[in-house]
């Protein structure tokens, strides 16, 4: 069904952003996340905190090189990319 909606300024930047980064259109993404705040998870997020009392992220067994740090350090940003 095609329509026209107005969505607040950082609403469209996020759906744009969303769209880009998953290699969709807009109207895809917007469907997406509709979607997924129709039906969200049953579960409450699995938050992990060290001994310390920091919460860290919950183990998944991957893992961030340096390498995958440099790499994206060296990119250029260029918002124009997203929008």
């Amino acid at each position: 069904m095609r329509t026209t909606i107005t969505l607040d300024d950082d609403v469209h930047e996020f759906a744009a952003y969303y769209a880009h980064a998953r290699g969709i259109t807009l109207s895809a993404a917007m469907n997406e996340l509709v979607r997924k705040a129709e039906n969200p998870p049953d579960t409450e997020p699995l938050i992990v905190f060290s001994p310390d009392g920091f919460p860290m992220f919950p183990p998944t067994g991957g893992r961030i090189t340096s390498e995958m740090v440099k790499k994206l350090e060296e990119e250029e940003y260029d918002p124009k990319k997203f929008a």
